[in-house]
């Protein structure tokens, strides 16, 4: 079933269907990379960088693609229907945005060039290899004496060799209105399908991918390019658009020319969010305090769902070019998912937590806790790989910790960093096949590390099974709760300078209240209260140790993440769902 065309059509030559729904959960090879215009795990200089290191590498990789019609996506990009597009493909609404086409071709030079060093930036022993001539994806780069085209003829076939590159180069003014509908505010998206293979530069930056290693690569045969140009439109806005081109298939020439089979700019609504639902929701109130924290009334809202067991969230904040959106971990899944403020759901990375030959042994292989440091790279506690890494801006891992005292760790679980960047994590075996019987389990006991300067330090073995972990506001106090349906405590410890732990002390025991469920994800507010998943739902605990309430959903919570620009969001990862909750206090988060 397909959705009706959009409200308006500029152009006679555009022709646009849509899917009627979009489902739950998205995973697919495209949606396995996470291509960000901008995004607080990619410095400055890192996409400067990258923007001298195109080398003819990338279209012989592009030869050995699969052919699968996956092309560039960036940002939240809406999958509903726009309100209007501009055929920009046409004379009319080339003339509408006030653009003109230009072209160029690229030649294929001989350089002198750096291979990778340890660093991964071009460091390393000097070689004699390729690169092209002209990088011109610079937003003030002087295309005024290239080749002006009639929108016509973008669709005419170049080539200048069995292997060719080219550039097309347009500007395009955002306009007042498409027909009846108002630009202002709206989403744009610009979407391009290049005859074979096509970049998108948008003023000047190339997107990036991210959650995956791969660089600038992008997969793709003829597939359209989506590229989020604006999600608060401005009438007179311009806006740079550089589209490097490939022919292809490069193995079987001489028929693989380079041309324009469609490009439009795609308009939606103003803050559009895609379908989520109020939920039956049952708040407990024990003490008048929780309603300073949870208006009364206040629902969660379903997200997602379908998954086989959510866990780890963890809210990336918005950018100049791109929103926020919540990764979270389905460790059953051995996959990272991201949720978009349009309500996608994608698959973010792959073999998220192990990625040997016998995931089939593991109930629970993948990640499971997530967070940022205070440079904004991901960190990630692996369960069946057993370790702690870091993603680099270049997509490279760093192991921050796998071992202590020689022997391997059980299954770190969740995480939280302090402000200079220590990292504390706890290490219960849950990610083993046979958990605490697994005969792979070389440690004794079930630990509390963390990692300063490069060092791994075991900071308690109090708990035989500790999971859920988070610091105070001031940072002088961690808290620590136990998955044990036989002592479902919370424990907190005075946090020392050099991050060790004194002065364990009891801080909430759920032992012998009704409900099933042991405790799992922990969090703190910025007025100290701490909110733990546990028997019944998510309770809520002042900082001196009394409960003053309960919020309960249609599916136990398992972990939560604070999110939104002003930190009052309460995101809920809930065995098979993702869930939110809009509270009146911001959370502490990275």
């Amino acid at each position: 079933m397909l959705k009706t065309a959009p409200n308006f059509v500029l152009g006679s030559k555009t022709s646009s269907t849509y899917p009627e729904g979009t489902p739950a959960v998205f995973a697919s090879p495209a949606a396995s990379l996470d291509d960000r215009f901008e995004h607080p795990l990619t410095t400055e200089s890192e996409m400067n960088d990258r923007r001298h290191e195109m080398v003819i590498l990338t279209a012989l990789a592009f030869a050995l693609c699969s052919g699968v019609a996956w092309g560039q996506v960036t940002g939240d990009v809406p999958v509903v229907r726009p309100e209007a597009i501009v055929d920009l493909k046409t004379d009319e609404g080339l003339a509408l945005v006030k653009g003109q086409w230009r072209y160029s071709n690229v030649k294929v030079i001989d350089v002198d060039h750096h291979g990778p060093g340890a660093d991964l930036a071009p460091s390393g022993p000097p070689n004699r290899t390729q690169d092209i001539d002209l990088h011109a994806g610079a937003a003030d780069f002087d295309d005024s004496k290239w080749e002006l085209l009639k929108p016509i003829q973008l669709e005419e076939r170049r080539s200048t060799g069995r292997l060719c590159f080219s550039w097309y180069r347009t500007s395009i003014t955002i306009p007042d209105r498409i027909g009846p509908f108002n630009s202002a505010g709206s989403t744009v998206v610009f979407e391009i399908a290049i005859d074979d293979y096509a970049e998108v530069w948008v003023d000047g930056r190339l997107p990036l991918v991210l959650g995956q290693p791969g660089g600038q690569l992008i997969k793709g045969f003829n597939a359209p390019n989506r590229v989020l140009l604006t999600r608060n439109a401005k009438p007179g806005q311009r806006i740079q658009l550089a589209v490097f081109g490939i022919n292809g298939p490069l193995s079987n020439p001489p028929g693989n020319f380079i041309w324009v089979r469609s490009a439009t700019l795609d308009f939606y609504r103003p803050n559009h969010i895609g379908p989520t639902q109020f939920v039956k929701t049952e708040i407990v109130k024990t003490d008048p305090v929780l309603d300073q924290i949870v208006a009364p009334g206040t629902q969660l809202e379903q997200l997602a769902g379908g998954f086989l067991f959510t866990e780890g969230p963890v809210w990336v904040p918005v950018t100049a070019n791109a929103s926020g959106y919540l990764l979270f971990s389905d460790p059953n899944a051995n996959t990272i998912y991201r949720w978009s403020a349009e309500g996608q759901v994608s698959v973010f990375r792959a073999k998220s937590g192990y990625s040997g030959f016998n995931v089939g042994d593991y109930h629970q292989p993948g990640s499971n806790g997530l967070t940022l440091d205070r440079t904004g790279r991901l960190t990630i506690n692996q369960h069946g790989n057993r370790r702690v890494i870091r993603v680099e801006p270049r997509g490279n891992i760093t192991v921050l910790a796998d071992r202590y005292d020689g022997k391997r760790l059980n299954s770190p679980n969740d995480l939280v960093y302090r402000s200079d960047d220590t990292l504390y994590f706890t290490d219960p075996p849950f990610g083993l096949p046979k958990v605490f019987d697994d005969p792979g389990k070389e440690l004794s006991y079930s630990g509390v590390y963390c990692v300063k300067d490069g060092m791994v330090k075991l900071v308690s073995t109090e708990l035989d099974a500790p999971n859920g972990i988070a610091l105070s506001p001031d940072e002088k106090t961690l808290y620590v709760n136990n998955w044990n349906d036989k002592r479902k405590v919370i424990v907190r410890y005075d946090v020392n300078p050099d991050c060790t732990l004194s002065n364990s002390r009891l801080f909430f025991d759920m032992t012998n209240e009704p409900g099933s469920d042991a405790l799992d994800g922990l969090k703190v507010d910025q007025q100290g209260n701490v909110y733990s998943t546990g028997p019944g739902g998510l309770w809520i605990l002042s900082p001196d140790g009394r409960q003053l309430g309960l919020i309960k959903g249609p599916e136990d919570p398992h972990n939560m993440a604070w999110g939104d620009d002003d930190g009052k969001t309460l995101y809920i990862t809930a065995l098979t769902g993702i869930y939110r909750i809009r509270l009146n206090i911001a959370g502490v988060r990275p």
